[in-house]
């Protein structure tokens, strides 16, 4: 399973590219051109970090413009990448109100009138917290008691086995043995056979009984680190000195 920078984007496309190098990144009519590359990326399973962020920051430059479905789906997207820090990069350029943190009141009135993109911006925040702190099966458990989360990632092809992959992929990290049923609950795999064919097939480990084995790797391979420190006289030469001058 190999990663790739959140910031790298092999399949952007030329003219998305030309824009970003450009001076049109600033031009509020290149807004529909991002919106389309924003519904490419949801349908291709690609993602691109740096015109995500492009697009929002035209967004918060021209207020007026801004689509909530594409925002949302944005952030959605940048889910399938934790844990980097595309999701909070992306939080940070949306509007005041909708942030995490509360509105104030000069907000209050923006907060209302746009209760259900706030709504969805908090709940999406909640999934991005729950994965950065590796709480991977709450994670799941509130993705699945709330039809609404269903709604904000419906259009993100595979969504779930994204998520199922970067979760795996942290697993891989820190384990070289993981309880099955652990693992089950951490990738919302609850049938022994789709646990197995993931583990196998998309992982390329292998489970034993309960147990799942995670090959060594550079991250999960434990290893004994002995430092040394030549510290020499010298090195203490000023503060020697200084102990022996009178004061001012």
């Amino acid at each position: 399973m190999a990663t790739t920078a959140f910031d790298k984007c092999d399949a952007r496309p030329a003219h998305i590219d030309a824009i970003l190098n450009g001076l049109d990144r600033y031009n509020p009519e290149t807004t529909t051109v991002f919106q389309d590359y924003v519904v490419q990326q949801c349908e291709d399973r690609t993602f691109d970090c740096y015109a995500n962020l492009a697009l929002l920051k035209l967004y918060q430059f021209n207020p007026h413009l801004l689509q909530p479905e594409t925002t949302t789906n944005i952030l959605a997207k940048a889910l399938t990448v934790f844990p980097s820090p595309a999701f909070s990069l992306s939080l940070s350029l949306l509007p005041a109100h909708t942030q995490p943190f509360g509105s104030s009141d000069n907000n209050a009135a923006a907060a209302s009138q746009t209760s259900d993109f706030v709504e969805s911006i908090q709940k999406l925040t909640r999934l991005n917290t729950l994965l950065e702190s590796a709480q991977y099966s709450l994670f799941w458990n509130s993705f699945n008691s709330d039809d609404l989360y269903a709604d904000l990632v419906a259009d993100v092809a595979g969504f779930e086995e994204l998520v199922r992959v970067r979760i795996a992929v942290e697993v891989g990290k820190a384990f070289r043995e993981v309880s099955a049923d652990v693992l089950s609950g951490w990738l919302d795999l609850k049938s022994r056979e789709a646990l197995e064919k993931f583990v196998t097939d998309v992982c390329g480990w292998q489970v034993d009984g309960s147990v799942v084995h995670v090959p060594k790797n550079r991250e999960n391979e434990a290893r004994s680190e002995i430092k040394s420190e030549r510290v020499g006289v010298d090195m203490f030469g000023r503060v020697i000195r200084r102990g022996f001058e009178q004061p001012a």
